[in-house]
């Protein structure tokens, strides 16, 4: 017998998209990490609906598709700015200061690891380790690597990439 999908959450047509995905997957559950990056390309990030509506779909327990989602720092939990930036806390890094520039960026943009500010223009975020120990402390930001970060080089750097 075959199982009832769910009903899509909405009528926005980018359901169809990650519904196709899954489809594509027989509905597996072992692409739920698949399913995942369809919803975060469609929408962003995962929200309890789409977290919902994927465990549904694959038969899986939401504790499981919640448990992928926040095990992988690249999903998202809540709308991003419109800049990332990812502060390396592995060891090396936060030896060389890597805390100073987290507690520098909070003061200046009122945004802790995991936030966005008000405006959405910075998503702050943190990673174990970004493979870049030889640049301590490093940060990733808009996607480029960038290391040997004093707190207000950082802050000027992010400042500048906000205001163009």
């Amino acid at each position: 017998m075959q199982r009832t999908r769910p009903d899509l959450p909405s009528s926005d047509k980018r359901w169809k998209l990650v519904n196709a995905t899954m489809r594509r997957n027989g509905y597996a559950g072992h692409a739920l990490i698949e399913a995942l990056h369809s919803v975060q390309d469609a929408f962003g990030y995962l929200d309890e609906v789409a977290m919902t509506f994927v465990a549904d779909s694959l038969d899986l327990p939401l504790s499981k598709v919640y448990g992928v989602a926040t095990f992988y720092h690249l999903f998202m939990l809540k709308p991003q700015g419109r800049h990332a930036c990812v502060v390396c806390t592995g060891t090396a890094c936060y030896i060389k200061g890597a805390g100073a520039l987290i507690e520098g960026i909070e003061q200046r943009f009122g945004a802790a690891p995991g936030e966005t500010t008000a405006d959405k223009s910075l998503s702050v975020l943190t990673a174990r380790c970004v493979g870049a120990c030889g640049l301590a402390p490093a940060v990733v930001l808009d996607g480029n690597v960038i290391g040997k970060q004093a707190t207000e080089q950082l802050i000027d750097r992010i400042e500048q990439e906000i205001a163009e």
